[in-house]
């Protein structure tokens, strides 16, 4: 894998990173119901995590000689609170493959500083996952 196709891979995952941003903060206004305060909250608590992927995202585009996007990935409309989690848990798994796969790639390029990095970023995300299918797990339909 070459310098450029690097920059190219990380910028996508940089403009996941901010669409998810874009996505917990817009569902955390949308939540309703009697569950909101808490659901809110729980979309409200993954903004750090992902604003420090995007961080560090943009930052090893630069050292790499790259320019970091600033277009969002497209954050998909939920009109219900079920669907928002679902929307959420299928970006966190997209996110799991991605890095997984990058962190291949980065082995690959021969940045071990990357890899590492990023498989605590898929150590992340696969967490979201997991807790965002727990609270799926016995929603009403």
């Amino acid at each position: 894998m070459d310098k450029q196709t690097m920059i190219d891979r990380l910028n996508e995952d940089l403009s996941g990173e901010l669409g998810a941003i874009i996505q917990y903060i817009t569902y955390a206004a949308k939540a309703t119901g009697p569950y909101r305060p808490q659901l809110s909250q729980f979309f409200l608590a993954e903004v750090a995590d992902e604003q420090l992927h995007a961080q560090f995202l943009a930052n090893k585009i630069v050292a790499l000689g790259g320019e970091p996007t600033t277009e969002a990935r497209p954050v998909p409309p939920a009109d219900t609170n079920r669907k928002m989690l679902q929307a959420v848990l299928a970006a966190e798994e997209r996110a799991t493959a991605d890095y997984s796969e990058r962190a291949k790639q980065a082995e690959e390029f021969g940045d071990k500083g990357l890899v590492v990095q990023l498989e605590d970023m898929v150590r992340d995300e696969s967490g979201h996952a997991e807790e965002t299918e727990r609270i799926l797990r016995d929603w009403p339909l």
